[in-house]
């Protein structure tokens, strides 16, 4: 459960593991050392916080009941670019090979040191920063089978332009200049001053999703962080 005071700027961290005590440990390590904390009691759970939140960084354990955290991680990894890490109280080489080959970035085996847990924590953050501080400026955000150019202002199905309204232009551009970023109500009346007041602001989020989502009801790119604003997802 995370808590309602939180710094939304700290890196934020999902903890998934069926041992309530190493849980309720790590949470409260890991906000006293400047972590944001969201912890899950296995995989639908993690799937489900998945769903109302950005993370930064995955902490796993294997060996949960019914699904592991090794076959999670290789599901996570066919849609989620986030670093992963794994916990088990095995320490056999072939189970960190098998780990690995999931798509986790690292490997802490039981039991640890959760100092040792923290630095490695901030050496992935670190490595995640260097490398997106070394990413090219790109003018075209992608998301699902869209595209949105920043350069011309027009969003784009494949090679087929999707018409928009001067409103949901400047909305979704608004999104695209900081995509992954939660961007509140009140900026985004900011962005478009004609919106007037929330609700408007969310009859025309429910109008954008009506062309850029499958199934708008249940949006996986222009997505809602309850009391917080919406987020736009590129992965």
């Amino acid at each position: 459960m995370e808590d309602q005071d939180v710094n939304i700027d700290l890196p934020h961290i999902l903890i998934v593991d069926d041992d309530n005590r190493l849980l309720s440990l790590l949470d409260r390590y890991l906000h006293q050392n400047k972590f944001r904390v969201t912890c899950a009691s296995d995989g639908n759970e993690a799937r489900q916080q998945l769903q109302f939140f950005e993370f930064d960084l995955l902490i796993i354990d294997v060996m949960m009941p019914g699904e592991t955290g090794i076959e999670l991680t290789s599901g996570l990894r066919k849609t989620l670019d986030v670093p992963i890490l794994l916990l088990t109280a095995m320490n056999e080489p072939d189970d960190r090979i098998l780990g690995l080959e999931a798509g986790a970035d690292d490997y802490l085996s039981k039991p640890f040191e959760p100092r040792e847990l923290v630095l490695r924590i901030q050496k992935i953050l670190h490595r995640l920063q260097q490398t997106s501080n070394k990413k090219p400026d790109i003018h075209r955000v992608h998301f699902g089978s869209f595209q949105y150019d920043l350069k011309e202002d027009l969003l784009y199905k494949g090679h087929e332009i999707t018409k928009l309204t001067e409103s949901e232009t400047r909305i979704l551009r608004a999104f695209a200049e900081s995509p992954g970023i939660i961007l509140s109500r009140e900026h985004l009346i900011e962005v478009d001053q004609k919106l007037g007041n929330a609700r408007t602001v969310d009859v025309q989020i429910t109008r954008l999703r009506r062309k850029i989502e499958e199934d708008p009801k249940f949006p996986r790119y222009l997505k809602t962080i309850r009391g917080q604003g919406y987020i736009l997802k590129t992965t």
